[in-house]
């Protein structure tokens, strides 16, 4: 059987059935009849997790439109890319004592869970990245985070090393696609850090290289705008924290601050870990968004509490069997 045969036999109960619901609905809404568009958020360490195998199809079949990411989840994409057969897996990773932890760490390789990304990786992105941050920094001409990975990506002596597939990089593929790429709190990541240093030493200009998260709102606004003037446009959101809460705020300010008439997100569903707490707004239920005019009252909406990496290529499975 495939997987949506398996999915509508076995997922019949708690987060299962409200991903296999999840699922159906998504389906749904993209069909041709419907016309609507996804954005899909990445939060965690999803690169890492290599769930571009299948979020890369999913762009390549016009069933995400726009991604919303963590500048963490954008560098470890190319990081992937490059090192994947560098990468060390940690199979008992639970059973590292502090021991193991500082071994790793002098062996030089920095630990996501099972997986250890190798700091040279990080070193050989930079410079690369340097140029091209000097050049963007001396002409005081503003990229958005993504358009400098966009830019390495046709980097020849980088594509002559791929570790991987292509055709497995969900960056790549957005980039083919033309669909816009948002990277909020880009200074929290490791090439965030590191641009930081180069400009306090010396070696970049000034901070006028990378696009301000005030910058790629104003660009969201205007991506929102344009489309949701023919098509609804739904809410898929993996983890948590900023890749969540900033794109999700496109529509009260429309609507609140720029007094535009705009529709609402019209489908909603996160796979998260975190529960319902008092002031927590990662596990916050869906139907709280609808006082801060974000999802529409009668938007499909969705919480399921599982680990995306396994939640996230069911429904992308599933969405694109059809």
């Amino acid at each position: 059987m495939n997987v949506s045969e398996f999915l509508e036999k076995n997922f019949l109960h708690f987060n299962a059935r409200e991903t296999l619901s999840a699922a159906k609905s998504y389906r749904k809404f993209v069909a041709a009849e419907n016309g609507g568009k996804m954005m899909v958020t990445l939060a965690g360490a999803m690169s890492t997790g290599e769930l571009g195998v299948s979020l890369a199809e999913m762009i390549r079949q016009d069933k995400v439109h726009a991604i919303t990411c963590t500048a963490a989840n954008l560098e470890e994409d190319i990081f992937n890319l490059v090192a994947h057969d560098e990468y060390r897996i940690v199979e008992d990773w639970r059973a590292l004592s502090v021991e193991d932890e500082v071994r790793l760490r002098d062996e030089g390789f920095n630990r996501v869970t099972d997986t250890c990304i190798p700091e040279t990786v990080m070193r050989h992105i930079e410079r690369k990245l340097l140029v091209l941050w000097q050049d963007a920094a001396n002409k005081k001409k503003m990229k958005m985070p993504a358009q400098f990975m966009f830019d390495l990506l046709d980097d020849e002596e980088l594509v002559q090393h791929y570790q991987i597939p292509r055709e497995n990089s969900w960056l790549a593929a957005a980039k083919d696609a033309g669909i816009p790429v948002i990277v909020p709190g880009f200074e929290d990541s490791t090439l965030g850090n590191i641009f930081a240093a180069r400009v306090f030493e010396g070696k970049v200009a000034n901070h006028q290289a990378i696009a301000s998260g005030t910058m790629q709102m104003e660009k969201l606004i205007r991506w929102y705008k344009a489309t949701s003037e023919h098509s609804p446009i739904g809410f898929f959101q993996i983890g948590g924290g900023i890749s969540g809460d900033f794109p999700i705020c496109v529509v009260p300010t429309m609507i609140q601050d720029l007094q535009l008439d705009v529709p609402l997100w019209a489908y909603f569903c996160q796979i998260s870990d975190a529960v319902t707490s008092y002031g927590g707004y990662s596990g916050a239920v869906p139907n709280e968004k609808i006082t801060w005019w974000k999802l529409e009252p009668e938007a499909p909406k969705f919480m399921v509490q599982s680990d995306a990496s396994i939640v996230a290529p069911l429904v992308f499975a599933y969405v694109m069997e059809w």
